[in-house]
């Protein structure tokens, strides 16, 4: 990302992709019964923002622009 300011809002907006990346980065299945009634707020949140500073399907539709520039 570029600093640009991202809120849960976008995020929730792309929740597939979240949830996508969350899988592929982490091996987090939030479909998973019971995994995210076992974790923390703060364990899931620490995951979704590092989503933001990997190269990500999450953090690529947050930044559109530098799709041009990565080809």
């Amino acid at each position: 990302m570029d600093g640009t300011a991202v809120s849960w809002a976008d995020l929730l907006q792309r929740w597939a992709l979240v949830e996508a990346d969350l899988h592929s980065e982490y091996g987090v299945d939030v479909d998973q019964p019971g995994l995210l009634l076992t974790r923390t707020w703060r364990w899931l949140r620490v995951r979704i923002l590092g989503l933001l500073s990997a190269d990500t399907r999450t953090a690529r539709s947050l930044t559109p622009e530098d799709r041009h520039h990565r080809r």
